[in-house]
């Protein structure tokens, strides 16, 4: 869903709301999980709001059509989720008035008749007031340079502030219907296709708007404002197309122009990898409002801000989030996890391998910052469910290690699979509905790792220790020791690790599936041992302490490898041996120089006995400081003296 503006901008622009700001937004006391997840005895099957809404003064009044089966014998009454702050004027069925009691934000309902299980009825609901506000802004009367800005964001429990529905995503209707009728002066934006738009003799327009897909009642929105429409198309085909409608605000048009330009190629990316987008019969659009987010009305994307992470984010949602809905907040990461590692797949897809790689690293920075699990356990507060730490940045790094695991055909298979889904698509889904199909796709038990990552907590620490031995014909025999951090909820993590060795011949990458809190791994490698690396292209959200890489063998002479990647970017390994021969300990001192012979960094600085070792540089300090160029690094161990040259690209 929704994703939060003003942003602290990283390097690969992802957006991180400052917490002073998301507090603000997250302040909703009125929510209690007893009001969720609406009346489980009917099924909605259609929605048809007809709204009257001025803005001087700030007024709604409305027809709302519900059309439902009854899933109980003898229905006789039922209920609706609608704030108090709203008052009802009078219900109707079938022509007839309806007796109805609203308390404590439910509107009970009396029906004409008793109705049996899958029979259907429809009711009407006149109401009027001054919608609340709860949320992130469910219903606001705004402005912009002056002119008027009324929109609707009611994600997770808001609709019901300015409209009275089954408030739960679990029940989605098959289609809807929004009329709008505001000043003349102002357009309306909405779900589905504008089929008609009426001149009234009061200084109104009517906007009539429909959407022929299931949909979700927090997915039902309205936008309404002075807006400059800019109309592009999505060429899905050589001979048709689908148009992208954007409502903006006049003043801005100029600015965000080239950023909506670049939707249809957002489109065509995100249709090549989960399928064709789902509501390809209507439209996608974007609409301006008052908030600075954004949150993914279905074919109708709310903004506030603009800009390709922001855009790709909220697009992402029509799969994951509008066409599949998470059954229940609790699997809200379905959502927003999906929506966030789509970023950094559009980025990737755009940017390259170097863009991609620094987005995962901050969606693992603030991963590592997650209290609880990703299964949301307590939805009574937004600010549990809309937690960015879990349900945004460790969802997308459970996709991300997904991705590593499987590998990638098999993984955009998966999400192919999961989307085209008969059973899920246009409907809404679970963790588990999602894991059936990577299991289904990937043929393996995947299991273990959705319980440890969405129903578990926090993330691996590694403790890794490993040697080598001679034994013979140019062979050495590796041993990996693994300890883990003892956890809570799961005690140990479960999870396949590839291992790469770099040795005087070639690099060599193994994949050792590490169960347990203590394990030994061993497996020969053709040539001698320069250094290992845990986890190379760190996909796993983890921590990793290497503790002692030696020679059993012990080395024969001082030795000063060439540094391992080289060039590099961000960090490399430098590997030196003190020989067998050696008597005690030795001062030995590593120093790096730039070009011009100043000293960068002292690496080691100690005295050390016969072995092999190996450090890292630069550190994390260092990183963001150094330029990109030559530099030197010289050993001095005793009477021995030795210099490399090594090059940092950035």
């Amino acid at each position: 869903m929704i994703t939060f503006s003003p942003f602290i901008f990283g390097q690969s622009g992802k957006k991180l709301l400052l917490n002073s700001e998301k507090k603000q937004y997250l302040n909703d006391k009125r929510l209690s999980k007893v009001e969720y997840p609406g009346d489980s005895t009917i099924d909605v099957t259609y929605y048809k709001l007809n709204l009257n809404i001025t803005y001087s003064p700030n007024y709604l009044k409305g027809a709302v059509t519900v059309n439902a089966l009854s899933k109980s014998q003898s229905l006789k009454t039922f209920f609706l989720d609608l704030q108090n702050v709203l008052k009802v004027d009078s219900i109707t069925c079938k022509n007839k008035r309806l007796l109805f009691n609203h308390t404590n934000a439910k509107l009970y309902i009396t029906l004409d008749t008793t109705y049996n299980t899958g029979q259907l009825f429809s009711v009407i609901v006149y109401y009027e007031g001054v919608p609340g506000s709860s949320g992130f802004g469910s219903f606001e009367f705004g402005s912009h340079n002056g002119e008027p800005a009324i929109w609707s964001l009611s994600e997770p429990y808001g609709a019901s502030d300015w409209w009275p529905c089954k408030d739960t995503p679990a029940d989605k209707a098959d289609s809807s219907d929004v009329w709008i009728t505001c000043p003349s002066t102002l357009k309306a934006a909405s779900n589905g296709l504008l089929t008609n738009v009426i001149q009234n003799n009061d200084s109104t327009t009517t906007y009539k708007w429909k959407n022929q897909y299931p949909i979700a009642q927090y997915l039902i929105s309205v936008a309404i404002s002075n807006y400059t429409v800019y109309t592009t198309y999505y060429h899905y085909i050589v001979s048709d197309s689908m148009p992208i409608v954007n409502y903006i605000y006049p003043e801005d048009f100029a600015s965000v122009k080239s950023d909506l330009d670049k939707t249809a190629n957002m489109i065509k990316i995100f249709s090549e990898r989960y399928g064709q987008y789902p509501f390809i019969k209507e439209k996608y659009g974007q609409a301006q409002f008052g908030w600075s987010g954004g949150m993914e009305h279905q074919t109708m994307t709310s903004l506030g801000a603009f800009g390709e992470d922001i855009q790709a984010h909220e697009l992402a949602h029509q799969w994951f989030g509008d066409m599949i809905t998470c059954k229940d907040w609790q699997d809200i990461w379905l959502n927003e996890g999906f929506a966030t590692y789509s970023e950094a797949i559009y980025f990737q897809a755009t940017q390259g391998e170097n863009y991609y790689n620094s987005m995962i690293q901050q969606d693992m920075d603030a991963a590592k910052q997650a209290v609880g699990s990703v299964y949301v356990q307590d939805i009574s507060s937004v600010n549990n469910i809309f937690d960015y730490n879990r349900t945004y940045a460790k969802g997308a790094v459970v996709l991300y290690m997904l991705r590593g695991i499987v590998g990638d055909s098999t993984f955009f298979k998966i999400l192919k699979t999961y989307a085209a889904d008969p059973k899920l698509k246009y409907g809404v889904a679970t963790t588990r509905d999602f894991e059936a199909d990577a299991e289904k796709v990937y043929g393996s038990s995947l299991k273990y790792f959705f319980d440890e990552w969405i129903y578990g907590e926090n993330y691996p620490k590694y403790n890794a220790k490993w040697n080598f031995k001679d034994i013979g014909n140019d062979l050495y025999r590796i041993t990996l020791d693994i300890n883990q951090a003892k956890n809570i909820n799961p005690v140990y993590f479960t999870m396949p690790i590839k291992i790469e060795v770099s040795t005087a011949l070639n690099d060599t990458i193994v994949t050792v599936f590490n169960n347990s809190l203590y394990q030994q791994f061993s497996w020969d490698v053709i040539g001698r041992p320069n250094y290992l690396t845990f986890d190379p292209n760190h996909q796993i959200l983890r921590e990793i302490s290497i503790i002692d890489s030696i020679d059993i063998t012990k080395p024969q002479s001082f030795q000063l490898e060439q540094n391992y990647p080289n060039p590099f970017n961000p960090d490399t390994k430098i590997t030196y041996m003190i020989p067998v021969q050696t008597r005690g300990y030795v001062p030995v001192k590593l120093v790096v120089y730039d070009i011009l012979g100043r000293e960068v960094a002292v690496l080691v600085d100690t005295k050390q006995s016969s072995g092999t070792y190996q450090v890292t540089f630069p550190n994390a300090y260092l990183s963001g400081k150094l330029s990109s160029g030559v530099y030197f690094y010289t050993l001095t161990a005793g009477s021995f003296k030795a210099s490399k040259k090594m090059i940092l690209l950035k």
